[in-house]
């Protein structure tokens, strides 16, 4: 009878367990502290912006709980007793908020519909310049009044919309009557969203120029071999090519469309102006700080703040289904 042979085992593998198999695969965890002990100078720059948005974007949200406390200057930090939606009923109920509601949607609206595609259409028409030096001049000029304060800016539109202002020189000389732009309501928009168009254009144009550089060159290439004039180049190359830096732009602004920019309003407004310069910002300041109504300015922040989060995550949401562009 023949005896079963037994197959052969490769060489150096006869004391081998018959259960071996692959090493563990390190754990997500273990992976992330390998990565943290090797990369840690990095990760330590992130720590001051942390530290920074955690002491003055989230640690004062505490404060909102005053929205719907009694609060007394010089009492208690959170509010001496709970009133619950008491504020929040006084200002749904004052016609002077929904006027200054009204003039805020108006002022945003208003400064997002012209002051965002300003930046573009200046990126554009840079970018086709060929000159360096002409570029670099355009580029400065256009530049500069974002580095000026914004009471230089306030006065300087002041003081060129003056009643013996140039503005007013120069409509003599058409023998037009001075027109008092600083103290008629039906002006300030005009000179509002105009002084944030002059201040703004040029520095929006950085992001959008860097973006154009990535825009690959083998597609203005393609373009022209199709018969592509420059037009039919920048709307099916150009533009899509910095669609994301659009996208991501516009989403922030509609989160900002709310806080309509206190300081310039400030400055440049006054009680003549009111029916059309008063905003939610400037309302809670004169509420708030004039008036020590701390708990019904807190409730109309906070009503502020939810209509922003409302904004920008439904301009998220309609970004990513109809562009596939998003925030998050």
């Amino acid at each position: 009878m023949s005896t079963p042979t037994r197959s052969a085992s490769p060489p150096g593998t006869e004391d081998l367990p018959a259960t071996a198999g692959p090493p563990p695969r390190p754990t997500a965890r273990a992976g992330r502290r390998r990565t943290l002990r090797r990369e840690w100078q990095l990760y330590s720059l992130a720590v001051l912006p942390l530290l920074f948005f955690l002491v003055f974007r989230y640690l004062p949200m505490i404060g909102n709980v005053i929205a719907f406390r009694r609060f007394e200057p010089g009492g208690s930090l959170f509010g001496e007793s709970w009133v619950g939606l008491r504020y929040v009923r006084m200002f749904l109920t004052d016609p002077t908020f929904w006027q200054v509601f009204r003039n805020t949607l108006w002022l945003g609206g208003l400064t997002l519909v012209c002051c965002f595609p300003v930046p573009i259409v200046l990126a554009l028409l840079l970018n086709e310049v060929r000159r360096r030096s002409l570029k670099r001049f355009v580029q400065s000029v256009s530049y500069l009044p974002h580095f000026l304060s914004i009471v230089i800016v306030a006065g300087v539109t002041l003081q060129m919309l003056a009643s013996d202002g140039p503005v007013n020189h120069l409509l003599g000389w058409f023998g037009h009557d001075p027109v008092r732009f600083a103290q008629e309501p039906g002006w300030f928009r005009t000179i509002f969203v105009g002084s944030e168009i002059w201040q703004t254009a040029g520095w929006g144009t950085i992001l959008y120029l860097a973006a154009l550089t990535t825009v690959d060159e083998d597609l203005y290439e393609a373009a022209r071999i199709d018969g592509a004039n420059r037009w039919r180049q920048i709307w099916h190359v150009t533009l899509p090519g910095i669609r994301p830096t659009m996208i991501t732009l516009l989403i922030l602004n509609i989160g900002t469309f709310m806080a309509v920019g206190f300081e310039k309003i400030l400055l440049l407004y006054n009680p003549l102006t009111y029916p059309t310069a008063d905003v939610i910002s400037t309302y809670l300041y004169r509420a708030g700080v004039e008036s020590n109504s701390f708990s019904y300015a807190a409730a109309i922040g906070l009503f502020e703040a939810v209509i922003g989060l409302v904004l920008i995550t439904s301009a998220n949401q309609l970004s990513r289904r109809t562009v596939g562009t998003s925030l998050w």
